[in-house]
């Protein structure tokens, strides 16, 4: 038998248990969870520093390896998250509607958890702890297969939480880690469906189209960030750099990072010198087409895979464009669906660019970085998904339910 079957068969279990439990037993034991988190502060940046140490070893790039990284306030921000959660209503059995039909049936819905989710991540050991509590205070046990290069990081962050759970009469099997790192192993979690209620893939690219295209188990697709800027006629100046410089340079190596820029022509003369002085400062390289190579010297010339590229690095691509609507066209084609911005004074451009920019986040005149679970007021997020059923941005409490039909009757019999 493999040893993933005696790990789904635990969180089946977990799950019944899990589904019972009331808001208040809820929140105390994930009150707990985050003190066990700040009492294993040590040990676990410990650990996490030799996952940090392998991965220069290995030539890892320094925006991701700033997704691998922990700092004492970033622990603490992990520990924040689950209380947060605790303050967060939880939508497990509300009832979301309630008809009485002709022949005397009442029929309504309820919100109920998943069951088991299955949760495959990449580098950032702070998704161990948001995915558990998400999934716990919804009422879902969960398994977590996360990533070779944070392997430490991730068993020392469960094993807090597990025995956090276990002082507190609760099942340690509410939250899982698989950690057999093989690609192997990863196949055989994406065929658990007797097991596994949904799957949810965080990472790169390849991870995500792996997964949706071998998984037996229902997915929720949480995209890469190919995320735009589009800096229209009507633009202020202050504002757009400064929007731009932290959507791109804050933190390099997150999915609501900027990657692209597009500009109008009609300001492209003025803006640009002021915007490659800014990058520039910051180290960014700007890979633009053959007009904004014209106006600016120290631009790259851009190839076609660059307006679809995801760097996650100090890179971005940049397109001039002659109106909005070529921008709305160009950024649609481009983009992965995940966050988008405009910035500009025109009332009728923006909420043009609301309307028709297909993506899980539109922005007008703010920086891309607010789509983020924390951010949004979910407390945390399992992902931010780029699909469009069931759940769309990020995914907070409510992503992580489904319904039931409810029927109350007295005798009736269908004829």
């Amino acid at each position: 038998m493999s040893d993933l079957i005696p790990i789904g068969q635990r969180a089946k279990e977990a799950s019944v248990a899990l589904s019972k439990m009331m808001q208040g037993e809820k929140n105390r034991i994930l009150t707990e969870c985050a003190n066990a988190l700040m009492d294993m502060q040590t040990d676990i940046l410990e650990v996490n520093a030799r996952d940090v140490a392998a991965a220069r070893e290995k030539g890892v790039k320094d925006s991701l390896i700033d997704r691998l990284l922990l700092t004492p306030e970033r622990l603490k921000a992990m520990a924040d998250g689950l209380l947060e959660i605790t303050a967060l209503q939880d939508p497990i059995g509300e009832v979301l509607s309630m008809k009485v039909r002709p022949n005397g049936l009442t029929i309504g819905q309820k919100v109920v958890p998943f069951g088991v989710v299955g949760i495959i991540y990449e580098s950032r050991p702070n998704v161990t702890a948001d995915a558990f509590g998400l999934c716990f205070k919804t009422g879902n046990a969960v398994i977590l297969r996360g990533g070779s290069d944070a392997i430490h990081s991730n068993c020392a962050i469960v094993k807090a939480l597990r025995n956090a759970l276990r002082k507190n009469g609760c099942t340690p099997d509410a939250v899982q880690l698989i950690e057999d790192t093989s690609r192997e192993i990863v196949v055989e979690f994406m065929r658990m469906n007797r097991y596994i209620d949904v799957l949810i893939p965080r990472g790169g690219a390849g991870l995500i189209k792996t997964v949706v295209e071998n998984s037996t188990v229902p997915v929720i697709e949480t995209g890469t960030g190919n995320c735009h800027i589009y800096v229209d006629e009507f633009a202020d100046f202050p504002m757009a750099l400064s929007i731009i410089e932290n959507a791109k340079t804050q933190r390099l190596g997150v999915c609501n990072a900027c990657e692209s820029l597009v500009v109008h022509e009609k300001i492209s003369r003025e803006f640009l010198p002021l915007l490659m002085e800014r990058l520039l400062a910051k180290g960014v390289e700007v890979r633009a087409d053959e007009r904004a190579c014209r106006i600016s010297s120290a631009c790259v010339p851009a190839t076609e895979e660059d307006y679809a590229t995801e760097y996650l690095d100090r890179i971005l691509s940049l397109k001039i464009v002659d109106s909005i609507d070529e921008a709305i066209a160009h950024i649609n084609y481009y983009n992965t669906k995940h966050s988008e911005a405009i910035i500009t004074k025109s009332y009728e451009n923006a909420l043009k660019f609301l309307n028709e920019i297909d993506a899980a986040a539109v922005y007008v005149n703010a920086s891309t970085r607010f789509t983020d679970g924390y951010e949004f007021g979910f407390g945390a997020e399992i992902g931010i998904s780029t699909q469009k059923l069931h759940a769309r941005g990020p995914m907070g409490l409510k992503a992580l339910t489904t319904t039931k039909y409810i029927i109350l009757g007295n005798g009736q019999i269908r004829e």
